[in-house]
């Protein structure tokens, strides 16, 4: 067969694809297939919060040209083309947050797994001169430590550097890799405390002449993610705090490839899996971008530390936690990041709350990792996503939109003027209102919070509520409301309750009853069903009574309500029910008015932090 056979072939199997998919979408949205365009297929397209289309279905039309290998420009495929496909991505633990023997923990944790340590310095962690004590017995050369000392970084520095000079068993000093974390330019954005733009400069000049292989200066994207960043903008962000470094290093002292050495980035990973292997990629292919332009393009890749979303952790039925942290260290890891901190599946709640160990929770953390490197083999393969055209075209356009924005962002004077005037975190609080939106009407599913809440989960403490203040989490409105039900379960012995009113009989009602049921409890309040009532008896006066609820729903079917609502919704209210909804559209029951019309109506569109809300004011929450 020749290559133009096969290409007609192809584009005949691709046309009775789109003719299918318009016979579907025409049938479900009762049209003719002809009103749906050329490609109704992209009716089915989603988009992501940077604009990016995700089609349904990928194939040979997407593909792109293969790119370099690993360890050659741009660094698509990683930073190194002779990673050890033994050891995988460095599995890091972050200490120095708790109380207790830190020594103990780090060796605990090396023996089993851990293989890079992420240290908090300084007023909240680790005492600086406690650092020889903390890091005693652990062999440098084999483990990078990585610094969070926040505006103790130039003393932690040099407490480190004094601690490596008295070490007389490190026989190759270049093997050691140190990261000091100094940072003061994202953690303008985030309002953390750090050394000024200059001191990081001067720790940068002296990290380049030490003989170990130590890198500075830390991009820490994260703090756009838990502020409400989609991918895109966390990597433009990123890449124009980076860029900034550059310069000051550059205008300094420095040669373009040695500057390049001294920065590193640190970036968030969800449990969206395809995203977080795209966002890695391109972070690279974007950094590479700015090496090449400033003359070192064989020194553009800069190492990625891979840290589980803050802001996608939950505080409600926190053990699903465990499965989004596997997600997005499978993520990051065929992503390609070179170090990956899962972060606790607790760590949302104050510590203890779960009444779980601290070491339950860090094995856990790690052994989520070694699960992914040791069972699955995820290590084995460098860049195992390439050649998928869904990755690779995600990749390059999760690149264009973050390169969009990194040109806004200096087109407005650079990363610190565009910090200054506010360019960057009212994009980044616009995407933050669009998913709080989403999540709020339900069309982004939080599981366990905004979908199958478990009411029967033990209330948490009173200091729950400020746990995690500083990270824009995605469940936080919803575990409000759900805050001010355990407030009212302590203050009365029961939770906020509804009745629902099913009519006719479990087939036509159980769809309803059961959204009903489930958006309620998203807000803390527990409903309760009797089973089918009637509106030719009783039954609806006894059920009132019996649940003693004083907020009731009705559900049933669209048909069922033109026959009963108005009988339904009035026999309630004369049992002594102060707010009837219905469960359904408004249009259900359109030709009812005054005390026979209910009080609201409860759809999959509506704004249900608004609803729950103000239901939780109603039953006295």
């Amino acid at each position: 067969m020749s290559l133009a056979s096969e290409a007609e072939d192809a584009a005949r199997a691709y046309a009775q694809w789109q003719e299918a998919v318009a016979g579907v979408l025409a049938k479900s949205r009762r049209v003719d297939p002809a009103e749906l365009g050329p490609e109704p297929q992209r009716l089915l397209a989603t988009t992501t919060y940077d604009d990016v289309a995700v089609a349904p279905l990928y194939g040979v039309r997407d593909e792109r040209p293969e790119a370099p290998l690993p360890g050659s420009f741009p660094f698509v495929r990683g930073g190194s083309a002779t990673r050890d496909v033994n050891t995988g991505w460095l599995v890091s633990a972050r200490f120095g947050d708790t109380a207790g023997d830190v020594n103990e923990r780090i060796l605990d944790a090396l023996e089993n797994g851990v293989s890079a340590l992420w240290l908090r310095v300084g007023a909240d962690g680790i005492a600086i001169a406690g650092l020889p004590a903390a890091l005693d017995k652990v062999l440098f050369d084999l483990a990078p430590v990585t610094l969070d000392a926040g505006a103790d970084t130039a003393a932690a520095a040099a407490a480190l550097y004094a601690l490596l000079d008295a070490r007389t068993d490190v026989a190759d000093r270049g093997a050691v890799c140190l990261h000091l974390g100094a940072a003061p330019l994202t953690s303008a954005f985030s309002g953390r405390a750090d050394v000024t733009v200059a001191q990081a400069v001067e720790l940068a000049h002296a990290a380049a002449d030490r003989a170990e292989t130590v890198r500075a200066l830390t991009v820490d994207g994260t703090a756009f993610h838990n502020a409400g960043a989609a991918d895109a903008e966390e990597l433009g962000a990123a890449v124009a705090a980076g860029l900034e470094y550059l310069r000051e290093l550059t205008g300094s002292r420095q040669s373009a490839a040695r500057a390049l050495g001294q920065i590193e980035f640190r970036l968030a990973a969800t449990d969206d899996q395809f995203q977080t292997i795209a966002k890695f990629r391109a972070g690279r292919q974007l950094w590479a971008r700015i090496a090449q332009v400033v003359g070192a393009a064989d020194a553009g890749h800069a190492p990625q530390h891979a840290v589980t979303s803050a802001a996608m952790m939950t505080q409600r039925d926190p053990w699903v936690n465990m499965l989004r942290t596997t997600l997005a260290a499978f993520g990051a890891g065929i992503g390609g990041a070179d170090a990956v901190t899962v972060l606790p599946f607790d760590t949302a709640l104050p510590t203890g709350a779960l009444g779980v160990s601290e070491a339950f929770s860090a094995r856990i953390a790690r052994n989520t990792q070694l699960l992914l490197l040791e069972e699955s083999n995820l290590g084995r393969v460098l860049d195992p996503a390439a050649g998928s055209w869904y990755v690779e075209e995600l990749t390059a356009q999760i690149a264009a939109k973050a390169w969009e924005f990194f040109q806004q962002i200096e087109a407005a004077g650079g990363y610190r003027a565009a910090l200054d005037d506010g360019l960057i975190g009212e994009r980044i609080a616009a995407t933050r209102a669009r998913r709080d939106s989403d999540i709020a009407h339900r069309r982004t599913a939080v599981t366990g919070v905004n979908e199958f809440p478990n009411l029967a989960e033990a209330p948490l403490p009173a200091e729950t509520a400020d746990a995690g203040a500083d990270v824009a989490r995605y469940a936080a409105a919803f575990e409000a409301l759900r805050n001010r039900s355990d407030v009212h379960l302590a203050a009365h012995g029961t939770r906020p309750r509804a009745l629902l009113a099913p009519l006719g009989p479990i087939a036509e009602h159980n769809i309803r009853t059961t959204f009903a049921a489930n958006l309620l409890a998203s807000g803390g309040i527990e409903t309760v069903n009797p089973g089918p009532l009637s509106v030719d008896d009783d039954s609806i006066a006894a059920a009132v009574r019996d649940s003693g609820a004083t907020v009731a729903v009705v559900c049933g079917t669209d048909k069922r309500y033109g026959e009963q609502a108005a009988a339904a919704v009035t026999a309630l209210r004369g049992a002594g029910i102060g707010t009837v909804l219905l469960a359904g559209p408004e249009r259900a029951v359109s030709e009812t008015t005054g005390a026979e019309r209910p009080d609201g109506f409860l759809t999959a569109k509506i704004d249900a932090i608004a609803a729950l809300t103000d239901l939780l004011t109603t039953l006295g929450a």
